[in-house]
């Protein structure tokens, strides 16, 4: 470069060094002086070099390898810029999004912002499913950065709808979504047919939301051979959600004796209001001589297992149920590693599962309909910041795979039984 001491050879540091008093050189330098002491003025101008820029001697041909390594780093660069622009003109969400959630991985901040501007331009709320799953997951990477995931969860609580004639949001999703309203269904079918025998019937929902699962239960035992059982269900739930269902467990257990009592069936209502972490089995108003049949819907991935908590509540009360020596279990789970994959495997596995549900809700609903936004903002866009944004005991939406709950029932002390 220009600025180094060897390209500038009108400098007069070393004819000045030559002539100060210090020098032990009588003569000025001359032509022949340089040519004989080539050596000299190497080892000179290396003294010159360290005075100026502070470089020891030994360290010239580390410093060469060191501009070499720069070099390969700017070419390395220069491509991986060069792949970024390819990949936004081929304009594919899918790979944008995960490129982003590497770069945050990787906290490469530059490449983030550039992500992130140009990604806000390709999703929108109300465009193709794929598009609207990347609105929603790229707001869970922006709350990623601003460790805002927990505070977005707690705002996009399921909520209810204005008009008193609809139900929650939540009930329109089970409804237009065939996903959920399968596993509710096999749920009650299981149930059904271990209870066939039976003439007290003690349902234990650990997740009783709208309470919606029982309504066709309830009616198909109503219609059951020499009459329906009695019937008793302990609706538990978080009473911090009531607000989610616009009145509580109370609403709940009202509805469902109403639909009892114009089938003539024999019901009662327990209601526990209560947090899965604190549940007891003095909280589930056991009674002896009763089969009981335990439903654990989409409510067991939120309880913080080993991974989370030495506490590993997920496991009690699979443990808690087995010591009710119930009839049947149900589990109604999704079908996703969010539980204890690594962020970027995490975000992946996010991708596939809601990929799969916003195509499935483009089916059921018009696009321009008033209550899919509002569906999928309240109910599927707080899960999806959730698992992207949080980390610890913030990140609550768990879900695991088929094989893990198998495993984790085996060790409680349950068998299998085909659906």
């Amino acid at each position: 470069p220009d600025g180094s001491p060897v390209s500038q050879q009108n400098y007069t540091y070393p004819l000045d060094l030559h002539h100060s008093p210090e020098n032990t050189c009588a003569s000025p330098i001359s032509g022949s002086c340089v040519i004989d002491n080539e050596n000299d003025l190497g080892l000179m101008i290396r003294q010159l070099e360290t005075a100026m820029l502070g470089i020891d001697s030994g360290d010239l041909d580390r410093h060469a390898i060191a501009a070499s390594g720069r070099a390969t780093e700017v070419s390395v660069e220069a491509e991986r810029w060069k792949y970024m622009k390819e990949m936004i003109a081929r304009g594919d969400l899918k790979e944008l999004l995960c490129t982003c959630a590497k770069a945050i991985e990787s906290n490469d901040m530059y490449m983030t912002d550039c992500l992130i501007a140009q990604l806000r331009q390709m999703v929108s709320v109300s465009g193709e499913p794929m598009q609207r799953l990347g609105a929603y997951m790229l707001e869970g990477l922006v709350a990623r950065l601003a460790s805002s995931g927990s505070s977005i969860y707690k705002a996009l609580r399921c909520k209810e709808p204005a008009s008193p004639e609809l139900l929650s949001y939540m009930h329109i999703l089970y409804e237009i979504c065939p996903y959920f309203k399968f596993g509710y269904m096999s749920a009650n079918g299981a149930i059904a047919e271990a209870m066939k025998e039976e003439s007290r019937v003690h349902i234990i929902d650990f997740q009783i939301a709208q309470g919606s699962q029982w309504l066709t239960l309830i009616n198909a035992l109503a219609g059951r051979p020499g009459g329906p059982p009695s019937i008793r269900i302990t609706g538990i739930d978080d009473p911090t959600s009531a607000f989610a269902r616009g009145g509580g467990l109370e609403i709940v257990g009202q509805r469902l004796r109403k639909l009892a009592e114009s089938c003539k069936v024999p019901f009662e209502f327990h209601a526990a209001a209560i947090s899965g972490t604190e549940v007891q089995l003095e909280n589930l108003g056991i009674q002896p001589g009763e089969a009981i049949a335990v439903n654990f819907a989409m409510m067991l991935h939120h309880m913080p297992d080993e991974s989370v908590d030495t506490q590993n509540h997920r496991d009690r009360l699979l443990r808690l149920a087995k010591s009710l020596s119930p009839k049947v279990v149900t589990l109604v789970e999704q079908e996703a590693n969010t539980n204890t994959a690594p962020f970027i495997p995490r975000f992946l596995e996010t991708m596939g599962y809601f990929s799969s549900i916003f195509e499935s809700i483009d089916v059921s609903l018009p696009r321009e309909h008033k209550e899919r936004i509002n569906v999928e903002q309240h109910c599927l866009a707080r899960e999806i910041v959730n698992i992207i944004a949080c980390e610890g005991q913030e990140r609550v939406e768990r879900y695991e795979l088929f094989g893990k709950w198998r495993s984790r029932f085996i060790m409680a002390g349950f068998t299998p039984s085909p659906l």
